[in-house]
């Protein structure tokens, strides 16, 4: 199967993202890999989506996640071998569920072999693969940070030069100035692609290009120099041109820091760069001032106006990735509504309200369930390193208090998603017969895709309705996009616009019964509700309505 029959099939598609370590273990060593995936192909297939997004699987030491690549054209044992992973394409493709690989090139980890040459050589072809500075003032090149905390620069001390890692101190900046380091990415995806790999998650690939002069930030951590660098756009033109239009491949770009007029340009209709872009505007809606390790409730409010810059922006111009959780992100259930007594119905408005704007839906594993966040009490039973030093910092240096700390992580921490998916009732709730290697919710008894499947009226069965709405109502894809109701306080009231239709999503955030007033301009007597999460009729009285705790309805007026 290939994507070149079906050039736009991600404009209708749902994408589900698999963070192998913890979706299933096939060999009960305690960890996922890739046979686990294959053994669960079956329930994707059932669920409705069209294709899988694998976070990365190749050779690494794991420092961050698979996000330090030592060998890209290496499976890592962890997950299994390259005849697996093949069988994976074949399975896969047999079901018409397409494989989207995540690919790291603004990196490498430092045990990379061209990393390693380089490392105390400045002869080695591969010193100029890497971004090396001399020592200014007897200290680093400038006052850059990483995004991990602290100076991103490393001290070769052989060479006495510095090299750049916005990122760990094992992942070094790749020198995309260098067009032998250009020729090699080239090489590296046309490898999986000739394989059968559908399309491309480019991590963090906005920051590739960086500015050259490596100037000190006055006014900053230097994220302004090389965040939509200055020839990043001629970069991911090329290597759409040579790869990604030669295959067919369908690109999504996670985009860091970015904004909406570099979106366009990256994700433009004409196909000259990536199909798609992620931005994490609307996940910073519960980090005031931009500090994310609070308790603090999310700004509703400016959750509806994120929401509404980038659908206006990107609609007619480029084209967006709709999510709520990835591994990165806390359980949404847990974090935009109410993970106990309204769990079901707060995990469906959730989708629902997400599912019917412009884009394209990403499901990440267990979210389809309601899967919760883990709600670990003791900090031995995080394996987040950016938790640990975070708990650290917090608690052993700035005096915030153990308890306070732990309620924090409860609702910040990575490794919220990262808890193993939850197949069954049984031990390790289907994940493995082993001793998991990251804890399993303890709602697992409950919440578990064996339940959901049973239960017609489980939030499994709510997503594979969003999906085939997406797949047969071509509105959700072409329609124009209008928040109706962009102050109220409560309730999220879009609509979505043909010259045939209308469709509007309705959604109560909050845990108690709200009146919200509708605008006039719409036929409300006109309207089918095509899915709600309550049974009761949908009743418009003095222009207004009552909606029950995370009540949500997506209603269709024809013309």
């Amino acid at each position: 199967m290939t994507t070149t029959t079906q050039q736009h099939w991600w404009k209708t598609a749902t994408i589900y993202q698999i963070y192998p370590k913890s979706f299933c273990d096939s060999t009960n060593k305690g960890t996922g890999d890739i046979l686990g995936i294959i053994s669960k192909l079956d329930y994707l297939k059932n669920l409705g989506i069209e294709a899988i997004w694998l976070t990365p699987i190749y050779q690494s030491p794991m420092v961050d996640n698979g996000y330090d690549i030592s060998d890209y054209y290496t499976i890592n044992a962890l997950f299994g071998t390259m005849a697996d992973f093949e069988r994976l394409l074949v399975e896969a493709h047999r079901r018409d569920i397409r494989i989207i690989m995540d690919i790291v090139v603004n990196h490498t980890s430092t045990e990379h072999a061209w990393f390693q040459s380089a490392l105390g050589d400045k002869s080695s072809p591969y010193r100029d693969y890497y971004i090396w500075k001399d020592p200014v003032n007897e200290g680093v090149p400038n006052n850059w940070q990483s995004k991990f905390g602290g100076t991103a620069w490393a001290l070769d001390e052989t060479t006495n030069q510095y090299y750049l890692h916005l990122f760990a101190i094992e992942q070094a900046d790749l020198n995309w100035e260098n067009p032998v380091v250009r020729q090699e990415v080239e090489n590296i995806i046309s490898f999986w692609a000739e394989k059968g790999v559908d399309g491309f998650r480019l991590d963090v690939i906005n920051l590739i290009s960086k500015q050259q002069d490596f100037a000190n930030d006055t006014n900053g951590d230097g994220r302004r120099f090389y965040t939509d660098g200055p020839r990043v756009h001629e970069y991911l033109q090329d290597i759409s041109k040579r790869v990604f239009q030669k295959y067919g491949s369908v690109t999504v770009g996670e985009m860091s820091s970015t904004t909406l007029e570099h979106c366009q340009k990256y994700s433009s209709l004409d196909g000259k760069e990536l199909s798609m872009v992620f931005n994490f505007h609307h996940l910073k809606v519960d980090y005031p001032n931009a500090e994310k390790w609070t308790q603090a409730p999310f700004d509703f409010i400016e959750l509806k106006r994120v929401f509404n810059h980038w659908q206006t922006g990107l609609s007619g111009n480029g084209w967006g990735a709709l999510f709520w959780c990835n591994h990165d992100q806390p359980r949404v259930v847990s974090r935009f509504g109410d993970d106990k007594r309204f769990r079901i119905e707060s995990a469906k408005m959730l989708a629902a309200s997400l599912h019917m704007m412009q884009g394209t839906p990403y499901i990440y594993q267990g979210e389809e369930l309601g899967m919760t966040n883990p709600n670990y009490q003791d900090i031995e039973q995080y394996r987040d390193v950016e938790s640990i030093n975070i708990y650290d910092i917090m608690v052993n240096k700035q005096g915030v208090g153990h308890n306070e700390m732990m309620a924090i992580l409860a609702r910040k921490s990575r490794d919220n998603s990262r808890s193993p998916m939850q197949w069954d009732s049984s031990e390790n709730a289907g994940f493995s017969k082993a001793k998991p290697w990251l804890e399993v919710a303890s709602n697992y008894l409950h919440i578990n895709a064996q339940t959901a499947i049973a239960d017609v009226n489980s939030v499994f069965y709510f997503y594979k309705q969003l999906i085939e709405l997406r797949k047969n109502l071509s509105i959700i894809t072409h329609g124009s996009f209008c928040d109706l109701l962009p102050l109220d306080k409560h309730c999220y009231v879009y609509l979505r616009e043909t010259a045939t239709q209308q469709l509007i999503s309705i959604s109560n955030y909050y845990a108690e019964t709200v009146k919200c007033k509708l605008p006039t301009q719409i036929s409300w007597d006109k309207s089918q509700c095509l899915l709600s999460n309550y049974k009761h009729a949908f009743k418009v009285e003095e222009e207004s309505v009552l909606l029950k705790p995370y009540e949500t309805r997506i209603l269709l007026i024809d013309k």
